[in-house]
């Protein structure tokens, strides 16, 4: 008799425990087993569907999702998003890039004189050259070398400089020239760059240079990737006469004041073709053509 009863209880505990499981296994849409308070679990995929039906059951129109500003102005087979602010965007880069043509000094890439062979891989420049069983071989990237313009905006009441008036933008890149010997392990680094208070030269009685080593280090050969665990000589503290010498050394190898300012030419060239090309790819990523 006990054992029964034992049993009878155990029965009961076990339909009690079993029941909620029951009822969350079933669909919410049961009402028999949706309570009042389990009404409220799941409000909200109706309420997108009136949003996004600009609440036809309910009088109530958000402006969720019927805002004009994410609405297509038209259609294409692309699948993407076209707005009023997207045409005109496309329009504006069209006659922005028509204007950057017109401006285009160079269709073609200026040459570099002394026999460097240029290789190009995107923004990434290298001219290589031979010199007496020597290869010398100087790096740039076109990007970020443009200088800032810090000139002050016109106060109200001053006449704008005309468009001729204008300096004209020039690409001084920081670059890497690097010296190899045959047999030697490791190849001398020069690493350059362009100061901005060089960049006029001719005014004194003596031409200055253009451009100024930076830092001096071995690397290995045609490794692009400079090894801090080598020493590095940092020529702002360098004395005078070693720093003369070092340029002496490049000027020799071909690297001086004219291929300076050859290096500006063709950087300044391959940076307006690279932004024209980019507006390009820009208005077709824009157009969705």
């Amino acid at each position: 008799m006990l054992k029964s009863v034992v049993r009878s209880v155990g029965a009961a505990v076990r339909l009690c425990s079993a029941a909620p499981s029951a009822a969350r296994a079933l669909p919410l849409s049961c009402p028999a087993l949706r309570s009042s308070g389990s009404a409220t679990i799941r409000p909200f995929t109706r309420s997108l569907w009136m949003l996004n039906n600009n609440g036809a059951l309910s009088g109530y129109q958000p402006k969720l999702f019927s805002s004009k500003g994410l609405s297509p102005s038209m259609s294409c087979g692309c699948g993407g998003l076209h707005t009023e602010g997207d045409k005109a965007f496309g329009e504006f880069l069209l006659d922005e890039i028509k204007e950057e043509k017109k401006i285009q000094k160079n269709k073609s890439l200026p040459k570099m004189s002394g026999g460097w062979e240029l290789e190009m891989n995107g923004t990434e420049v290298k001219l290589t050259r031979q010199v007496s069983g020597e290869k010398v071989t100087v790096t740039f990237n076109v990007n970020n070398s443009i200088p800032p313009n810090f000139e002050e905006e016109v106060e109200q009441g001053q006449q704008q400089k005309p468009a001729e008036d204008e300096p004209e933008i020039v690409s001084s890149p920081n670059f890497v020239i690097e010296v190899t010997k045959q047999g030697a392990k490791h190849s001398l680094v020069f690493d350059c760059h362009f100061p901005e208070d060089e960049m006029s030269h001719g005014d004194g009685e003596e031409e200055s240079d253009i451009f100024a080593i930076r830092e001096v280090s071995f690397q290995p050969e045609g490794d692009s990737d400079w090894k801090e665990t080598s020493y590095t000589l940092n020529t702002d503290s360098l004395d005078w006469a070693l720093y003369d010498h070092m340029m002496d050394f490049l000027a020799d190898r071909g690297v001086d004041n004219t291929f300076a300012d050859e290096l500006m030419e063709l950087s300044t060239a391959i940076e307006h073709q690279e932004y024209i090309k980019f507006l390009e790819d820009l208005q077709s990523f824009v157009n969705c053509k």
